[in-house]
This record gives C-alpha cells, structure tokens and sequence, in this order.
C-alpha cells in the first residue's frame, strides 16, 4: 500500500519556500473508491503550487493518480492557504 501523503508531500515541499510549514491531509470521503488530499501551505507558496491558470496544481494531479492507479482509487488533491 503506498501512502499517498507521502508520495505528495515529497512532491510539494520542494516547490515550496517554507518548506517547515507545508502539510498534506487526508480527509474522509462518502465513496471508498475516492481519495481526498489537501495541501495546507501559506498563502505565497499557495500561489506557487497552483501555477498560472493552474498548470502546476494540474501537474501535481497527473503524478498523484499515477500513483493512484496501484490503489485503484480516485483521488482528489485540493489546495488551501493557512
């Protein structure tokens, strides 16, 4: 089973300035098939890691259901400032 908190906190904190403060949750879903991540980073590094017109949040999406494809689930990445 991979832990695909890891696998996205590996990929964000790099992207990041204040690497300190990034931090990735997982959050419950109504269906068993679906997987909810969500990015808590400040409001700067927010910015960074959607990218312009979101290409970087989209990218982040594509390597995460790679990685979801071995689970067999959808999962969902969100963003939020803190």
């Amino acid at each position: 089973m991979i832990d695909l908190e890891k696998v996205l906190l590996d990929i964000v904190k790099p992207i990041c300035n204040d690497q300190d403060a990034v931090m990735v949750k997982r959050m419950g879903s109504i269906d068993d098939n679906e997987i909810i991540l969500y990015v808590y980073a400040p409001s700067n590094d927010i910015a960074r890691l959607i990218g312009r017109q979101g290409t970087m949040a989209n990218s982040i999406r594509q390597m995460l259901q790679v990685a979801s494809k071995i689970e067999n689930k959808k999962i969902t990445v969100k963003f939020e400032a803190l």
